[in-house]
């Protein structure tokens, strides 16, 4: 009989290990993309990483016959309790052999980290939370994931409803040729356009980090209503940000002001994973100056929408349609200008309904599904 055991990450060796895990499952897998390793230690680190600030986390892996065979993380966050008030605990990071006895070991792993803190349901996958990497694969396997986004063998999704596992939302992820806009769309854009007192700008990076704040209060203003929605902490913004400087393009990050208030903000960064897909997700010796040409100098040809959004306030003025589709507009002149061949609009809620044929008349097309699941415990 198969010897299967469960060995909770304590050391920054045990985390390290965690962390390289992946290239076990992925090692035939032609679209994975590594992620860097120096990275992902700072992601797991408690003294860099806010999230650890307001969560518990507990990380496992599985070793099975003596060879690790998965992994799984468990979290409780206490922002999320103190929004809904409910007793939900999520886990993340699942990655395992096709094998359903390490799949239910990892799961139930985690499902009893969770009970035994008082919590009454589990979901996920997420990493660490709806603000980072979201939702398991089901629809989209022949093309890598760009940047932020996750993939996963196609029968990770019968590993978890074979654990009891079942749907609660599923969100897309959009795929956009730059320079095919519709001309009614550009239409709309030139009139919205002209609205007195609407202006459109770019970040100002010599003031990066107030900036910043503005799109990530923007953001939560305008996700607020949205299902799953998790406010940011200042930490969280300030840790956030601070990634996404390295590889921002202000040409790519717009605000739109009216009267001289924020109302909506768009920002696409450049896919980072087309340029560390063959680094095996090491830096050294090389591996940093080829990223460094890559990012600056030959360019990524795509790019992924990561933040778009609207106030509340101005959608009450009835002018928010036009808004959308200007900012829409605005993004593929810019990304066309830049060199950008085709960009990723993700993610969207599955009933998001206006979102979702906004994009589609914009000339996008849904080409990934991901999908997040719950359990009572």
């Amino acid at each position: 009989m198969d010897k299967i055991e469960l060995i909770p990450v304590r050391t920054k060796s045990d985390t390290k290990r965690f962390v390289k895990l992946p290239r076990l499952i992925y090692q035939d897998d032609p679209h994975w993309v590594h992620p860097l390793i120096f990275e992902r230690m700072g992601h797991f680190n408690p003294r860099r990483n806010p999230f650890f600030g307001h969560s518990e986390v507990q990380m496992f892996i599985a070793v099975k016959d003596g060879k690790d065979a998965g992994r799984i993380s468990a979290h409780i966050d206490q922002t999320h309790l103190k929004h809904y008030g409910d007793k939900t605990g999520f886990f993340g990071y699942f990655e395992s052999i096709d094998d359903d006895t390490v799949a239910v070991t990892l799961l139930g792993g985690a499902e009893n980290w969770l009970k035994e803190r008082g919590m009454q349901n589990i979901r996920g996958p997420f990493s660490f939370n709806i603000n980072d990497e979201t939702g398991l694969l089901i629809e989209g396997f022949d093309s890598p994931p760009i940047l932020m986004m996750p993939h996963n063998p196609p029968y990770y999704a019968s590993l978890l409803e074979k654990g009891g596992y079942q749907k609660i939302k599923d969100v897309f992820a959009h795929k956009y040729i730059i320079g095919e806009v519709p001309e009614p769309s550009r239409q709309i854009a030139e009139q919205t356009k002209a609205i007195p007192g609407l202006k459109i700008r770019e970040v100002d990076m010599r003031n990066y980090m107030s900036e910043a704040k503005t799109l990530f209060e923007v953001f939560n203003s305008a996700w607020s209503e949205n299902w799953g929605y998790l406010p940011m902490t200042t930490e969280e913004m300030k840790y956030h940000a601070a990634e996404m400087k390295i590889i921002i393009d202000p040409e790519l990050a717009i605000i739109a002001e009216f009267e001289g208030v924020p109302v909506a903000i768009a920002v696409a960064l450049p896919n980072v994973n087309e340029a560390i897909a063959d680094l095996k997700g090491r830096l050294l010796p090389w591996g940093i100056f080829k990223l460094i040409y890559r990012l600056k100098i030959s360019h990524p040809k795509s790019g992924r929408l990561v933040l778009l959004g609207i106030t509340p306030e101005f959608r009450k003025m009835g002018k928010a349609p036009g808004l959308s589709v200007l900012l829409y507009v605005e993004m593929d002149n810019r990304a066309r200008r830049k060199g950008y061949e085709w960009g990723e609009l993700s993610w969207t809620l599955e009933d998001n309904f206006k979102i979702n044929r906004g994009i589609e008349m914009m000339g996008g097309v849904k080409y990934k599904t991901y999908r997040i699941y719950e359990k009572p415990l």
